[in-house]
């Protein structure tokens, strides 16, 4: 197959809970300017998933209801978050709220436990997924790169692991990459998708080249001077990192190696005439 007509043989498809997703982008709902540039971009970003807070809107009374039917009709998978729950019961009963109003078992999972980092409350998190897990849901959880929390969510349940690039907002890119990259090389068949943090269409593309399956973002695109072209810019990076991915990227080395052979290269003494 020609890779610029499609993706390489050797590519998988990505799959959630054993649904297939079109796209390795999934792309947050929050801080547009306007409803009609939020479709825009959505649009131009490919994405197949998008989240939408279900506290922050409902807080909005008749607006949030209007928002939330907006988002239905975007045509894409919606992705309920608990973003704003500070404990387990409120998470969970967020993520009820959420099944009734969106008509779906999947929820994004917050349980915020540090209010200048919205660092996850990795305790909390494997609480409430164990009992939304029990109770049907399928469990998207926001979590950190620990990988003793990330075994115990999967023993909760959880089929995917969504740990943060930085904390939410920031727009550092992927602070720990040792880390990062140890999860994936851990969990080399969970789908792990780096959630809160990205900043740059790079930092999107270095996810991907990681072998990380998809990418959660909202704030780099929503506040963007042209978010249209910014949600089409990360549509584009995401891709060329997961295609080099799969195509073999090649490993660092500590000393240079020569492109051109030497060998039965001819070399001439430039102090003698020739």
């Amino acid at each position: 197959m020609n890779v610029f007509q499609g993706q390489p043989a050797a590519a998988k498809a990505l799959a959630f809970y054993g649904e297939t997703v079109p796209s390795r982008l999934l792309i947050g709902t929050a801080r547009f300017p306007s409803p009609h540039v939020l479709g825009l971009a959505v649009k131009a970003s490919r994405a197949g998933i998008v989240t939408v807070s279900l506290r922050r809107e409902m807080a909005r009374a008749d607006t949030g209801q209007r928002f939330f039917d907006l988002v239905k009709g975007l045509g894409v998978r919606v992705l309920p978050n608990t973003a704003g729950c500070r404990t387990p019961k409120e998470a969970i009963t967020t993520a009820q709220m959420a099944r009734e109003l969106f008509g779906t078992d999947w929820i994004k999972l917050e349980v915020i436990g540090n209010d200048d980092t919205l660092q996850p409350d990795l305790f909390g998190l494997v609480e409430a997924a164990t009992a939304l897990s029990k109770d049907g849901f399928k469990v998207f959880p926001y979590t950190t790169e620990d990988l003793v929390a990330a075994e115990r969510l999967l023993r909760a349940g959880c089929e995917v692991l969504m740990p943060w690039g930085a904390p939410i907002g920031s727009g550092r890119g992927l602070a720990n990459r040792y880390a990062l990259r140890s999860m994936r090389r851990y969990f080399p068949d969970i789908p792990l998708v780096i959630d809160a943090g990205i900043g740059a269409p790079s930092h999107a593309a270095e996810a991907m080249e990681m072998g990380y399956d998809a990418c959660l973002l909202n704030t780099a695109i929503a506040i963007a001077a042209d978010p249209v072209r910014m949600a089409q810019a990360f549509a584009d990076a995401i891709d060329a990192g997961r295609l080099a991915f799969e195509s073999g990227l090649m490993q660092e080395r500590d000393m240079a190696v020569p492109s051109t052979p030497v060998a039965g290269t001819p070399f001439f003494d430039l102090d003698k005439p020739q």
